[in-house]
């Protein structure tokens, strides 16, 4: 049971099948799910039952820790469907990811009935946190966590001092000891449920606790699961942008079934058509070489910073395709139910994120390339 969401014990890794029942039941439930503002009980049911949030699980806990390419190709495929449940099922996988790096009991605290545990992380430090005995405490608002309405724990990053440095650091808090404050009201992405957690003076003991370096640099510790040994640069990025990337694949299926057809034959509707598709190819091509990279087990700094700066540049395409879909189509795609005029505001939502900030990325590297 996960926040009144039943999960069977015996859930698998994610089959085609499966994801393609997760894509399916994402569809039915797309309207309402930008109407609420949240994911239904029943998309998120799927979802964990899909293996979402068992993917990057270590396998000591009962998890899957799955590959990367293999989590881009689900969320490109449920994308499709609808951008705000892969991209919860892409945050819940995430989020156990990052849990990974905590300590043994408190890695067998959160999994302790199960690996299919819905976790929400929220990366920016913010709230107050004052180091107490054998642990800390904390105080405050963290923004952003997607899906949390439906999660039993929540990872949350709060500066400390170590050594008079700031040092960042990961707390995972039970849903026990946190309030979530209905705050997500946006133009895109509104299914996600992107709410604000609310902590009152609450206990962390240290072994729910760890420090930044280790995520940021994979190093894993030695959990048995190749995913936790990969640098987060190399795998944040992509992972961000294949929600979008798989919305415009939808987009553009839906417009070539629903609005291209009728002017197949016009000159502009075959340019819509051909650089739409082109771009989405391109993107959809440098997300999945991304994942095949991060899974290869020997990763090089030059491959960690390429992988960040194609994933930029699939957001950059997925927002330039979308939007060209979307002003071919007329007034008509502009009224608020309509599949396409949804999508374009997912995907300029969603490729807002920092990790596919493409001044950031192309920072890192031009100084790889560049040696600065």
């Amino acid at each position: 049971m996960t926040n009144g969401v039943v999960v069977e014990a015996e859930t698998v890794l994610s089959s085609s099948a499966e994801v393609a029942g997760v894509a399916e039941i994402a569809a039915r439930y797309a309207a309402a799910a930008d109407r609420d503002r949240r994911l239904s009980k029943d998309v998120v049911a799927a979802l964990l039952g899909a293996g979402f949030a068992r993917h990057f699980v270590p396998a000591r806990h009962g998890g899957s820790a799955g590959r990367y390419g293999e989590l881009i190709g689900m969320s490109l495929a449920v994308a499709e469907e609808c951008v705000s449940t892969a991209w919860c099922g892409m945050i819940f996988a995430t989020s156990a990811r990052m849990a990974g790096y905590l300590p043994e009991d408190g890695r067998q605290e959160i999994w302790d009935d199960g690996p299919d545990t819905a976790i929400a992380a929220a990366f920016v430090p913010a709230g107050q946190v004052e180091k107490d005995t054998a642990g800390w405490r904390l105080t405050g608002e963290w923004r952003y966590l997607s899906g949390v309405d439906h999660c039993d724990w929540a990872l949350l990053c709060g500066t400390v001092v170590v050594d008079d440095r700031p040092t960042r650091r990961f707390f995972a808090v039970p849903r026990r000891d946190f309030r979530i404050k209905d705050a997500w009201f946006t133009v895109g992405m509104r299914g996600t449920g992107s709410n604000t957690v609310l902590l009152d003076d609450v206990f962390v003991p240290e072994h729910r606790s760890f420090e930044d370096g280790a995520l940021m640099n994979g190093h894993g510790g030695n959990l048995g699961s190749p995913c936790h040994d990969v640098p987060l640069l190399a795998v944040a990025p992509p992972l961000f942008a294949a929600p979008a990337v798989g919305a415009v694949l939808g987009a553009l299926r839906r417009w070539v079934r629903e609005d291209g057809a009728p002017g197949a034959l016009d000159s502009r509707s075959q340019e819509v058509l051909t650089r739409s598709s082109a771009e989405a190819d391109i993107a959809r091509l440098l997300l999945e070489r991304a994942g095949r990279v991060a899974d290869s087990g020997a990763l090089t700094r030059g491959e960690a910073v390429r992988s960040a700066r194609d994933a930029a540049v699939a957001a950059e395409l997925a927002v330039s395709a979308v939007g060209r879909l979307f002003r071919a189509s007329g007034t008509r795609v502009q009224a608020e139910t309509h599949p396409l005029q949804r999508s374009w505001r997912d995907v300029s939502a969603a490729t807002s994120h920092a990790a596919l900030r493409f001044d950031r990325n192309s920072e890192h590297f031009a100084r790889h390339v560049l040696g600065g």
